[in-house]
C-alpha cells in the first residue's frame, strides 16, 4: 500500500491559496481519476483510495501534518519510502516541478513536521513551484504564501497539476 499526502490547510478560505498547492494537486488527480473523496474524514485527514493507494489531506494546519502522516503510516503499515507528500515551494519557480525520492525539509514547515513525526526524511517529495519574488517581496514570507494565486498564474494551474499527475502516477508504478 502507498500513501499520497497532499499539503495544506483546512477551511474554504485557504482554496486556491499557494500553501494549499497538495490539496489542489490531489483534487485535481481525483478529477482526472474520476474518483471520489470519503464522506467522513478518518484518522484526521479527508481520504480516499484508488486500488491500494490512500490519499490525504491533513485537517491539521500545514505546520503541523506530521502526526496526521504518523497515525496513516502506522495504522495502514505503510513504509517511509512508499509514501508520497507534495507541497508547495516559493522558492522554486512558479510553474517548476520538481520530485525527489527522499530529501531534506528545504525549510518547509510542513516536511519539517513530517520528518520529526516519522523520525525520517526518506519518503518522497514533489515540489511545486509557487515562487513570485515581486509579489512575495512586496507581502512577506508569511502572507505570501497564505496568498490566492494570481489570475495569470491560475490559468497556467491546470498544465501543472497535470504534470504532478504524471509524477503521481510514476510514484504509484
Amino acid at each position: 500500500m502507498k500513501l499520497i499526502v497532499g499539503l495544506g490547510n483546512p477551511g474554504g478560505r485557504y482554496n486556491f491559496t499557494r500553501h494549499n498547492s497538495g490539496f489542489l494537486a490531489l483534487d485535481f488527480y481525483f478529477k482526472v481519476s474520476k474518483a471520489s473523496w470519503k464522506d467522513k474524514p478518518r484518522l484526521g485527514a479527508i481520504f480516499g483510495q484508488i486500488d491500494d493507494v490512500l490519499f490525504i489531506k491533513p485537517q491539521e494546519f500545514y505546520n503541523e501534518t506530521g502526526s496526521v502522516v504518523r497515525e496513516y503510516m502506522r495504522y495502514y503499515k505503510i513504509a517511509a519510502s512508499d509514501i508520497l507528500v507534495i507541497c508547495d515551494n516559493f522558492d522554486l519557480e512558479f510553474g517548476k516541478v520538481r520530485s525527489r525520492s527522499s530529501g531534506v525539509s528545504g525549510g518547509n514547515n510542513g516536511l519539517k513536521s513530517i520528518d520529526a513525526a516519522l523520525r525520517t526524511s526518506d519518503y518522497a517529495r514533489i515540489r511545486i513551484g509557487t515562487g513570485n519574488d515581486e509579489l512575495r517581496q512586496k507581502m512577506g514570507d508569511v502572507d505570501f504564501v497564505l496568498s490566492k494565486f494570481t489570475p495569470e498564474e491560475k490559468a497556467k494551474l491546470p498544465e501543472i497539476l497535470s504534470m504532478v499527475t504524471e509524477k503521481i502516477n510514476n510514484f504509484i508504478k
